[in-house]
């Protein structure tokens, strides 16, 4: 039985939605609010692990409070690995207990795992910090600054539209892999385009001159409106569905427009 793979993301409220169809929609298992994506700062790879409910607690919590902690967590085949995520958990356990802060996301950089929680008061979280950690054998530092306006997690941590966009893209070919796909086999695929009005779209199309995409229906549902399914013949490695949504991307945004998703079946 063939599986179509969709991937529709809301941009406009930040959701992050993954559907399964095998000719009927399944029910997908309740997820982690975590999610772990990368990128290139300063010509350097950085991992990082984001809360993506966190800004509910936006106007009750008004400090960033930061643990940083000297170990490259990038490096997950050693026995230390194991160890230092219990220790990374406990410290989240305890920084979190009785309400006083919650956990928005970390960070790997410079050899250094960085830790960030958004906090009530800036008071006993850093003695605290340091009854978790100072028997550990990791050096390690904290601070809590005040960050009214969150302006740290929306414009450090949380991921732009691309980055959001390649998240999900993964996860779809983690889907396929989970099916025993051939990922590196060509096969159509489906691209989902919306735009705010038809004449964004319009002149959008006139203007698609990248090579392999053809315009295959126009679309409008309760997601999106005005929007168009392109069709383009590719593998769906990580690396070539990459290089196809930056290239798409770049001009889906000159005609102010979003990227919606894409689908395909097993190979």
């Amino acid at each position: 039985m063939s599986i179509v793979l969709i991937l529709i993301i809301n941009y406009k409220t930040s959701e992050l939605v993954l559907n399964l169809k095998r000719y009927n929609i399944f029910k997908k298992e309740e997820e982690s609010m975590r999610e772990i994506f990368t990128k290139i700062q300063d010509d350097e790879l950085l991992s990082i692990e984001i809360e993506t409910d966190a800004s509910q607690y936006k106007d009750e919590y008004s400090w960033l409070f930061s643990v940083f902690v000297k170990y490259d967590a990038k490096d997950k085949a050693t026995l230390k690995y194991e160890e230092f995520l219990e220790i990374k958990e406990s410290l989240i356990i305890a920084v979190e207990y009785e309400g006083k802060a919650k956990y928005i996301g970390s960070r790997i950089i410079d050899g250094w795992s960085e830790f960030y929680f958004c906090a009530s008061s800036a008071k006993e979280l850093n003695p605290l910090v340091t009854s978790m950690l100072k028997d550990t054998g990791y050096a390690y530092e904290s601070n809590i600054i005040k960050d009214r306006k969150w302006n740290f997690y929306e414009t450090v941590l949380f991921p732009t539209e691309l980055e959001q966009i390649h998240m999900q893209s993964e996860k779809i070919i983690f889907l396929l892999q989970e099916e025993e796909d051939d990922v590196s086999i060509s096969r159509d695929v489906e691209h989902y385009v919306s735009f705010t009005t038809p004449t964004q779209k319009d002149k959008f199309l006139v203007a698609l001159n990248l090579e392999g995409f053809s315009y295959k229906d126009d679309i409008s549902n309760e997601e999106f409106e005005n929007g168009v399914a392109l069709i383009k013949n590719h593998s769906v490695s990580s690396k070539v569905v990459e290089e196809i949504i930056n290239a798409l991307f770049v001009i889906i945004k000159e005609h102010h427009g979003y990227y919606e998703g894409w689908s395909t079946s097993l190979a």
